[in-house]
């Protein structure tokens, strides 16, 4: 029989960004299923903050080379991949210049949210679906891991349902405390409508007061994780309101097992639908 394939998608991971929940979790968690007999792949952007000698980073030639369309704008997307010796693992960086280069991650010198942070999301999270094709390895569960992935779950359930790397995928979706979306613009919707997307196929990602990441990603994922202990109470309701699998908060220690677990669950489920 042959592995469970694992896409793990995160905005952050130790040791490349600083300690959070998120990194934390995109850290110990697919050295663990890789070590307990799943295949994985890692992707993440590459801040400016990560230091691309200490951590020998370098370009894949074959994979890079990609424009990625963002607000009618072409973006050139180079990949770059590092080693994890102590765990035996790749993970692949999405890089571009104009919006990975600056030495913050998400906000300014003055801890105000960068403008473009809807573009630098739009830009990502549609690299990483271009790049799995680039690999032409279909994934059996495809990890969404803090809200900059929150678009995932929206595009590979439209744009790219007709795509047969994805067509097996389970989209899962982790849930963490806060999100920048109350920054975000009148113009997020038609930066995030790629490929023809109508407005009605973004109406989850809002209210009609402003953006809601979270909700729109619990719509269009296969299953739920609740990443933080504590998350906003209308997100919280949103989880309790929906039919699909949800895995709750399962602490900052010994998560790894448990979220294996829900994979395996899922997988099993969709062989046995087919």
């Amino acid at each position: 029989m042959s592995k469970t394939r694992v896409l793990i998608v995160s905005q952050e991971m130790q040791p490349y960004t600083a300690a959070s929940e998120i990194a934390n979790i995109a850290r110990k968690l697919p050295q663990y299923i890789q070590e307990n007999g799943m295949e994985i792949r890692v992707l993440m952007p590459r801040f400016g903050t990560i230091n691309e000698r200490r951590h020998r980073l370098h370009e894949v030639v074959r994979l890079s080379g990609m424009n990625i369309i963002v607000d009618d704008d072409d973006y050139p997307l180079i990949i770059k991949v590092a080693s994890l010796p102590e765990a035996r693992m790749q993970v692949y960086f999405l890089d571009n210049e104009d919006f990975f280069k600056r030495k913050r991650i998400f906000t300014d010198a003055d801890d105000q949210p960068f403008e473009d942070n809807p573009d630098r999301m739009v830009f990502f999270c549609k690299g990483v679906i271009e790049t799995v094709k680039k690999f032409g390895w279909a994934p059996d569960v495809v990890f969404c891991n803090g809200w900059m992935t929150s678009l995932i779950p929206l595009y590979l359930k439209t744009a790219y349902k007709n795509e047969p790397l994805f067509q097996n995928a389970k989209v899962v979706y982790s849930i963490y405390n806060g999100s920048p979306e109350k920054t975000f613009s009148d113009t997020f919707m038609a930066k995030a409508s790629i490929n023809n997307l109508t407005e009605d196929d973004l109406s989850a990602y809002q209210n009609g007061k402003g953006v809601t990441l979270h909700h729109g990603a619990i719509n269009f994922a296969d299953a739920l994780i609740q990443g933080s202990e504590q998350i906003e109470d209308d997100v919280k309701k949103a989880l309790s309101d929906t039919d699909k699998p949800v895995l709750d908060y399962q602490g900052e220690e010994g998560f790894e097992a448990p979220i294996k677990e829900f994979f395996e669950t899922l997988v099993t489920e969709e062989v046995e639908e087919s």
